[in-house]
């Protein structure tokens, strides 16, 4: 469930009509910042909020763009525009190792775990995962840029869909296999 929270205000802009893109972005700037208010209050490390960062980043921009220069000729790439600015967050933090899932994995899984191999090989292809379907969604929001919403707003929904149903999917083959080895050893 954390990384929903992390991209709640991605989520929320997405979910606002684009012609009130103006509000969307303030709403998601507002998210952001409301989003580590409450990880900073519980105690989390700013390396655990590198998308979280990003987002107060990117909104804060678009917001004061939205409301400066409503008619903005970037306002049809906002979309292209946030995918790709995920893409780089999650592309920088593999560049840096330090996956962006692997904070948020800790926060549910035993510290005993956090150093195992596997633990962190799997979070880099889960953070892979993520990277590569932002790139795709920059790619196909730029090329839509133009096009109808609905079909802009199902290439964002699968952006974010596909690599959801990717890591839930991946962790449960992953514990299932550690689980039946364990048994096996048993």
């Amino acid at each position: 469930m954390s990384h929903l929270r992390t991209f709640a205000p991605w989520i929320v802009f997405a979910a606002v009509p684009s012609q009130h893109w103006q509000w969307a972005a303030l709403a998601a700037f507002s998210v952001s910042v409301l989003g580590i208010a409450h990880q900073i209050r519980a105690g989390q490390r700013v390396q655990a909020m590198v998308i979280d960062i990003g987002s107060v980043i990117f909104f804060a921009a678009l917001t004061v763009l939205a409301f400066v220069d409503p008619d903005s000729a970037l306002h049809p790439y906002t979309p292209a525009l946030s995918s790709g600015v995920l893409a780089l967050i999650a592309g920088a933090s593999l560049a840096v190792r330090m996956p962006f899932t692997l904070p948020i994995a800790k926060q549910t899984t035993p510290q005993e775990v956090w150093d195992n191999p596997g633990f962190i090989r799997i979070n880099y292809v889960i953070t892979s995962v993520w990277t590569a379907s932002f790139v795709v969604g920059c790619i196909a929001l730029t090329v839509l840029a133009h096009s109808s919403s609905g079909l802009r707003t199902t290439v964002q929904v699968l952006a974010f869909a596909l690599p959801v149903i990717f890591t839930l999917r991946y962790v449960a083959y992953n514990q299932a296999k550690t689980n039946s080895l364990n048994e096996s050893a048993s």
